[in-house]
């Protein structure tokens, strides 16, 4: 259990130190965050609704302040590339985040072909039925979307890599709430990137270089 919460701790800290450096990103995250939790009350009382309000609102949202906003040029705070930390990247890099965004836009498009999705849905009545259809489609690319790579981190990386993932993003809205809920004041006294992962970054590498400091030999 030790190593699980050990594991959980890392991958939010690169997630955090890598990947949301601007303001604008940070309060996007917050909204999103907020949203998602509309989202988790929602999916036992009204599905359709609550995975209206997890695409819609939440994850555009939250997408759009990684792909327009967060800085993609060199990350001098942690000496990185934006190309080596997209191929670090645990869960949905920008490439595969892109292809999952594509099946969800494009999902409405086999209910044109297929109004009862082989059968599964009778065609809808109106524009209410079509919708509630639309919704039920992104619950399951959402739900499909996060046990897709989970399985696949058994694969490529471990069992534990991957449920540590899966709990992650499933405990992101309440972990983001509690990390970005001051970026909108800080974004409105014009701040645009956070000065403070920078320290935070330096902070860490000072505790990895104790930590990995040899003990004096006895002699």
């Amino acid at each position: 259990m030790d190593g699980f919460r050990a594991a959980l701790r890392t991958q939010r800290w690169d997630d955090h130190r890598y990947y949301h450096h601007s303001r604008i990103n940070q309060s996007l995250h917050f909204v999103s965050a907020i949203s998602f939790l509309f989202s988790y009350g929602m999916i036992f009382k009204d599905p359709a609704i609550s995975a209206l309000a997890g695409w819609l609102v939440a994850m555009t949202t939250r997408q759009c302040g990684h792909f327009f906003f967060e800085p993609k040029d060199y990350d001098t705070v942690n000496h990185a590339s934006h190309e080596h930390k997209e191929e670090i990247k645990v869960g949905y890099n920008l490439r595969r985040k892109l292809v999952l965004l594509a099946i969800w836009a494009a999902s409405p498009l086999v209910l044109y072909f297929d109004p009862t999705l082989f059968g599964i849905f009778t065609p809808a009545a109106g524009k209410m039925d079509f919708i509630h259809q639309v919704a039920e489609i992104w619950l399951v690319i959402g739900v499909g979307g996060v046990l897709f790579r989970t399985v696949q981190l058994f694969f490529v990386k471990d069992v534990q890599t991957g449920l540590v993932w899966a709990t992650k993003i499933l405990t992101d809205p309440f972990h983001d709430i509690k990390l970005y809920h001051k970026a909108p004041l800080a974004l409105m006294r014009g701040e645009l990137i956070d000065p403070g992962i920078g320290v935070e970054v330096a902070e860490w590498e000072e505790e990895e270089e104790v930590e990995h400091e040899e003990l004096p030999r006895l002699t």
